[in-house]
């Protein structure tokens, strides 16, 4: 049986990636259609940006972070492209936002491989594998810190 062209285009309406940062996990979606969505109970065009169900300039207002997250569309020409939506947990807003970067910067290869050594001489599919330190037993309730030991 042949698959209409319809079905083809129905498959494959978005790209999904996942970035993660210290303890911060992200997943994006980059749809190529017009979609509304139940949660956001409006019709979302290209160009709009939401980050857990918030648009992202609301969810992240710093410009260093709006600087971080937007960098692989910039440098690949596609900031208003597709419609993004991304749900992010953990850590702090600064390693949200690197999670993002390194998530969208995933789907962005997914999308057209060519973006590759451009999104890699930037440094945006490099994963920062850095993680707190687990505290152990018997160190006072910190990592390295040695209790002291009374000489008299």
């Amino acid at each position: 049986m042949v698959k209409t062209t319809k079905e083809i285009v129905k498959k494959i309406t978005y790209y999904q990636a996942l970035g993660r940062r210290k303890s911060a996990t992200c997943r994006v979606r980059l749809c190529l259609t017009v979609r509304s969505l139940k949660k956001v109970k409006q019709e979302l065009k290209k160009g709009d940006f939401l980050v857990n169900w918030i648009k992202s300039e609301e969810y992240f207002p710093g410009k260093i972070t709006q600087q971080i997250y937007l960098q692989p569309l910039i440098i690949t020409d596609s900031l208003n492209r597709f419609i993004i939506t991304a749900t992010v947990k953990g850590g702090g807003k600064m390693s949200q936002a690197e999670a993002l970067r390194l998530a969208i910067a995933r789907a962005l290869l997914k999308v057209n491989p060519e973006y590759r050594p451009t999104l890699k001489a930037q440094g945006f599919l490099e994963v920062d594998a850095r993680v707190r330190e687990r505290r152990k037993v018997g160190m006072g309730g910190k990592s390295r810190r040695k209790r002291q030991s009374p000489k008299r």
